[in-house]
């Protein structure tokens, strides 16, 4: 017999999700195949993690923190949610000052992420803005408007009703023009993940022009800067003219200095960005995103931030070189492969990701099929990243050199066009 108690109820927004995230379908076709060819020696170019171990300048840093918890005159409890001041200020100073761009200390908030502060950003802004995405995007932004409620349902075409979307071709060098009408949110990532592309400074100037005459927030993803070899290009949104009226900046030390597995990234929010209440009322955004951290976040902790700190370090800082180029290499490598197997390819010249063009008449996921029972290598199928990236397959340049030559061997080898 049934029982007539209502179940508690659940968040049907979750239920708008197509089939699953990204990455752990990825995982799922890959063990299957490994499960049906036990001996398959699968090499691994598809989520952008990093391979590299922490450097010393670094791990020395983190080793002393973690000594200094074992002294009571040194041990450190509960710390200042938005992080602590010795590594805002080398943040603000080195990441910001140092190219002419104006972050104070208190605008920063240390978190465990980028990819959380992406996420929970939305948070503490209203309903009914109109919200824009570059197509192909980082699933994590179309995901979390979707959990949240910001969207309608998910159309045959792949994408949800109530997001904007910007297409970004190759014919548009994978980057969007600012539209005609307005956008009250317009998350942009340069340089970008998944195409490799980045924002050149007159484009920047052109989106910073848009929302400051809109009075729109650009939601600015910058976890790659430090990838960027071409002077020409900013590292940083605030180095635009007039950014800090209407612009939130994400950073992340993932992927320059192998945190990855340590978890130490932090968002910028400036005090001279504001949005308004209901009544039409200017409010600060940093006062808002600081009670989020304050309410949700207990800091990352204490040596993690030492850690981090040591990036900053003159040591640190030619470490942090050496691994970026170690990683550059590797996309020289698999862009030349690719271009030599007849493929055509994009990326991975200011940016570690390598966008690729799958051959006439093979969509994304039947590309990371063929690709995984030829060649073994595991890669991203473009589609993953929204229905722009339909017919293109993302390669990341984070494996080990050794395993990167003998990826292009195989496809070079093996892989039929």
């Amino acid at each position: 017999m049934l029982s007539s108690v209502i179940m508690t109820k659940i968040n049907d927004h979750y239920l708008k999700l197509r089939a699953g995230y990204l990455f752990p379908e990825i995982a799922r076709r890959t063990s299957q195949y490994k499960a049906a060819h036990p001996d398959a020696d699968i090499i691994r170019l598809g989520i952008g993690d990093v391979t590299r171990a922490l450097t010393p300048s670094v791990l020395a840093a983190f080793h002393r923190g973690v000594d200094d918890m074992a002294k009571e005159e040194t041990f450190r409890g509960y710390g200042p949610e938005q992080g602590y001041p010795f590594l805002l200020e080398k943040i603000a100073s080195q990441d910001f000052k140092s190219r002419g761009a104006h972050v104070e200390p208190d605008e920063i908030f240390v978190s465990d992420g980028s990819k959380c502060d992406t996420g929970n950003i939305i948070e503490i802004f209203g309903e009914g803005n109109v919200i824009a995405v570059q197509d192909p995007v980082y699933p994590v932004y179309v995901d979390t408007n979707v959990m949240a409620g910001r969207t309608g349902g998910c159309g045959e075409a792949g994408y949800y009703a109530g997001l904007r979307y910007l297409r970004c071709t190759a014919e548009t060098d994978f980057t969007a023009e600012p539209p005609s009408d307005k956008l009250d949110l317009i998350y942009l990532c340069s340089p970008n993940n998944p195409t490799g592309a980045v924002m050149p400074r007159p484009l920047l100037e052109k989106w910073v022009a848009y929302a400051r005459k809109n009075q729109s927030i650009i939601l600015f993803d910058a976890a790659y800067e430090a990838y960027i070899s071409d002077p020409s290009i900013p590292h940083s949104i605030y180095e635009i003219e007039g950014a800090r009226e209407c612009a939130i900046e994400f950073r992340s030390f993932s992927k320059n200095a192998g945190f990855t597995g340590v978890r130490c990234a932090y968002t910028v929010v400036p005090k001279t960005l504001h949005g308004c209440d209901a009544n039409g009322i200017s409010v600060g955004i940093n006062q808002l995103w600081n009670r989020r951290h304050c309410t949700k976040f207990n800091g990352v902790s204490y040596p993690v931030q030492r850690a981090a700190e040591a990036v900053y370090s003159e040591e640190g800082r030619r470490e942090v070189r050496e691994l970026i180029a170690y990683y550059m290499n590797n996309a020289r490598v698999i862009r030349a492969g690719l271009e030599s197997a007849g493929l055509k390819v994009f990326g991975g010249v200011n940016a570690p990701y390598i966008w690729l063009k799958t051959p006439a008449g093979i969509d994304s996921w039947s590309f990371f099929d063929k690709f995984l029972q030829e060649v073994q290598v595991v890669g991203t199928p473009g589609s993953g990243f929204g229905p722009a990236g339909e017919g293109y397959f993302r390669l990341s340049a984070f494996g080990s050199a050794d395993r990167v030559k003998e990826a292009i061997e195989r496809i070079k080898t093996n892989l039929t066009i």
